[in-house]
C-alpha cells in the first residue's frame, strides 16, 4: 500500500510589476515538479503595487489559465496594500495551516525550482522530524554552476551572508543534509505544525532578517535548520546596494541580538559591538548612508520601541530550551563580502582579525 504523501503549499510572493519578469519561469518550475500534483497547491500572493503603476493580477490570472492543465491547484490572493515580505508570506503560511497542509515552502518572486526540488526537501524533512526548516541549494540563474547560497552564515554580531557564494557547485562535495547558521528566505520549507506552535514570522521586521529570526527561534527549541543539497533552486540574483534598505538591515540586526542572546552574552560582546558600531558609523559617512545609520539609532532610542521588543524578548527567553553555548556554536567570527565592489580593506584586514580573536576568547567564556 502506497504511503500517503505530505501536502505542500508553494507560497509564491510577488508584488508590483514582478509577474511580467518572473512568473513564466516560476510556472515552468512548478509544472516540472516530480512531487505529486494532487498533494500540492500553488499559492500566489500578489502583494499590491507601487503608486503610479497598475495591478498585474489580471496578467497572473491569464498565465495561470494558459497552463491550468499542467499545474496543481492554484489559489491567488490579491492584496490591496504591500504587507511586506514577512506579512505577505505570513498570509500564505496561515492559509497552509487553515487548509491542513503539512509543509509550506516560501518561493522568492525572482526564482524557480528544479524538477525534484520539493521531492528532496520533503524526503529529508520526513526522515528527520527534528529538522524544523530546510532550504535547497540555491544557484545563480545566470551561471547555473555557481552557488548563490548553500545556507547562510551568521556572524556573532548578527550579520548574515550567503555561504559559498559564487563557488562552483562541482568543485565541492556537500553532504546531503548540512546544518546551517540560518536558512535563506529565498526558498525555505517549514512545518505547519511548528508554525502553529511557535508562531508565524514576525511582521515587525517588515523586510530582512525574518529568516534569521525564525531559524534562531527554531534552534532555541532544539530544532535543526539545514541545507538539503540535492534539492536545487535557481535565483535571478542581482546584487543591489539599496541605501534605503540599510535601515531595515541594521535595525533588525540589533533586534536579533536583543531578542535571542542572554544578558551575560550581550555584556560579553558589548565592547566589540561598540567597536563595530563606530566602524559602521564611519563607513556610513563615507558611503553616503549616514541618514539611514542615524535613523537606526533614533529608532532604538525611542522607549516605546525598546519596550515592545523587550516584551518579545521576555517570551523568547522564558520558553527557550537550549543554552547560548549551544545556540552560538556555529556562528562565525568574520564577515565575508558578497561582491568585490563592496569589499572594505579595513574590515577585511583589521576588523575581521580583531573580531576573530575576540570571539575565540569570548565563546570559551560562555557557560550559560
Amino acid at each position: 500500500m502506497e504511503t500517503k504523501k505530505p501536502k505542500v503549499v508553494i507560497m509564491y510572493l510577488l508584488w508590483d510589476q514582478e509577474p511580467y519578469d518572473y512568473l513564466s519561469d516560476a510556472i515552468a518550475g512548478v509544472k516540472a515538479q516530480t512531487y505529486p500534483k494532487e498533494d500540492m497547491v500553488f499559492l500566489i500572493v500578489y502583494n499590491s503595487f507601487k503608486k503610479g503603476n497598475s495591478s498585474a493580477c489580471s496578467y497572473i490570472r491569464e498565465q495561470i489559465a494558459a497552463h491550468k492543465n499542467d499545474l496543481p491547484h492554484v489559489h491567488i490572493a490579491e492584496q490591496e496594500e504591500n504587507l511586506g515580505f514577512s506579512g505577505g508570506n505570513n498570509l500564505g503560511m496561515q492559509w497552509a495551516i487553515d487548509n491542513n497542509y503539512d509543509y509550506v515552502i516560501l518561493h522568492n518572486g525572482d526564482a524557480y525550482m528544479e524538477s525534484s526540488t520539493l521531492t528532496h526537501l520533503v524526503k529529508e524533512m520526513e526522515n528527520d522530524k527534528m529538522i524544523g526548516a530546510a532550504q535547497p541549494l540555491i544557484l545563480l540563474d545566470d551561471n547555473k554552476d555557481q552557488i548563490n547560497t548553500a545556507g547562510n552564515k551568521l556572524h556573532f554580531l548578527g550579520v548574515g551572508f550567503g555561504d559559498l557564494y559564487k563557488v562552483n557547485r562541482h568543485a565541492i562535495a556537500l553532504p546531503k543534509v548540512k546544518d546551517v547558521g540560518y536558512v535563506s528566505g529565498c526558498a525555505i520549507m517549514m512545518r505547519t505544525d511548528l508554525l502553529q506552535k511557535y508562531g508565524l514570522w514576525d511582521e515587525e521586521y517588515f523586510m530582512y532578517h525574518e529568516d534569521t529570526d525564525y531559524s534562531l527561534r527554531l534552534k532555541l527549541f532544539g530544532y535543526r535548520t539545514v541545507l538539503v543539497s540535492e534539492s536545487v533552486f535557481y535565483h535571478k540574483y542581482v546584487f543591489c546596494k539599496n541605501i534605503k534598505n540599510l535601515y531595515w538591515i541594521e535595525r533588525n540586526r540589533l533586534a536579533l541580538l536583543l531578542l535571542y542572546y542572554k544578558i551575560p552574552t550581550l555584556i560579553l560582546i558589548f565592547p566589540i559591538g561598540i567597536f563595530f558600531e563606530i566602524s559602521l558609523l564611519l563607513f556610513s559617512i563615507k558611503g553616503g548612508w549616514l541618514k539611514q545609520r542615524l535613523a537606526v539609532y533614533v529608532y532604538w532610542c525611542n522607549p516605546k520601541n525598546i519596550i515592545r521588543w523587550l516584551k518579545k524578548r521576555r517570551q523568547i527567553q522564558k520558553t527557550r530550551t537550549i543554552s547560548d553555548k549551544v545556540l552560538l556554536q556555529n556562528v562565525v567570527s568574520g564577515i565575508r563580502f558578497q561582491e568585490k565592489a563592496v569589499e572594505n580593506p579595513i574590515l577585511l584586514y583589521i576588523g575581521n582579525p580583531i573580531m576573530k580573536v575576540y570571539w575565540y576568547i569570548a565563546y570559551r567564556c560562555i557557560f550559560w
